[in-house]
């Protein structure tokens, strides 16, 4: 009898990852839509999944998310208490680091003004150009993720401090925790990046008060913003009011509030937003069914299973 495993990812090309599990684990039957399956399966890959059908698995083993984000899974109450994996694939660290590079130096080298520029035909070259050197990027969030994007942008010469709700030690940047570490590291940013999961703790903690407690006379004009955590981490109507007196200089958002963004939403016009649907860091099934299997490998030889997630701190 095959073993089975329940493919529930709404939202992502379910076909595609059906094929790449197929293609690696053919031993496994695939389960999209429970019926007499129940007692049979062992793992599940989930993605925004619908309430209640994980807890109707009265054998699973390990929950593993699509994605690098696990909020979603706790949206459902009724989880069973299995382990739950997140990913941690190099395929999507390495596009999230491209992300918040592509963003840091477009703000650095004022990609916004430029485009304006190019729009009316004009020439006209700013001569004070800040090199990365003097510009402190803060990173909210310092797991893998955010480890990786700090030591690419200290390779290019930014300066790069790195905040997380608990003390990390490392070797590759200045990192701080607590609350009143957050503090002082806001106070030295130039650009903040926000890579934090979506707990009841962040939820809305970009806010009009902690903006203000970003370094307001650093060489980009003002403090930046680039979130490409959740969207439950950002309260949009201050990040706008933030952007029109000027506490902000400018924001890249690649996730909000309600998704699809709304039509009538003011971020789509405004002069220094940058809108991305998402994208910063797409789940790739080709880079993530392999890491799920090896963990499920590793599992059944009795070994430890890694990136687990604390389930009292939901991430």
């Amino acid at each position: 009898m095959a073993r089975k495993i329940l493919l529930a990812v709404t939202g992502l090309d379910e076909a595609l990852w059906q094929k790449e599990i197929e293609r690696l684990a053919p031993e496994f039957k695939i389960v999209t839509e429970i019926t007499n399956d129940a007692d049979d399966i062992e793992y599940a890959i989930v993605w925004k999944q619908r309430p209640n059908i994980l807890n109707a698995l009265p054998n699973l083993k390990i929950i593993f998310s699509a994605g690098a984000g696990v909020d979603h899974i706790f949206k459902d109450d009724t989880l069973p208490k299995v382990p739950i994996v997140r990913v941690v694939a190099d395929d999507l660290t390495s596009r999230m680091s491209e992300y918040i590079i592509w963003q840091a130096l477009d703000h650095l080298r004022q990609g916004v003004r430029y485009r304006k520029q190019q729009a009316e035909s004009l020439w006209q070259e700013d001569k004070a150009q800040p090199a990365a050197s003097a510009v402190t990027v803060g990173i909210m969030g310092i797991g893998a993720l955010g480890m990786d994007a700090a030591i690419k942008l200290q390779m290019i010469g930014f300066n790069v401090l790195g905040w997380s709700r608990t003390p990390k030690n490392n070797t590759h940047i200045d990192t701080f925790s607590d609350p009143d570490g957050l503090s002082e590291m806001l106070a030295k940013t130039d650009i903040l990046v926000c890579l934090l999961p979506l707990t009841n703790e962040t939820h809305g903690i970009i806010n009009t008060q902690l903006i203000a407690r970003l370094k307001s006379d650093g060489p980009l004009g003002g403090p930046v913003l680039i979130n490409a955590g959740r969207g439950g981490l950002q309260i949009e109507a201050d990040i706008l009011e933030a952007l029109d007196n000027g506490s902000l200089a400018a924001a890249s958002l690649d996730v909000f509030e309600q998704e699809p963004l709304q039509q009538d939403s003011p971020l789509w016009a405004h002069p220094r937003v940058m809108v991305t649907p998402h994208a910063a860091a797409a789940s790739n099934p080709l880079a993530i069914i392999p890491h799920i299997f090896k963990q499920i490998s590793a599992y059944e030889r009795g070994e430890a299973l890694e990136n687990l997630v604390d389930i009292s701190a939901r991430y």
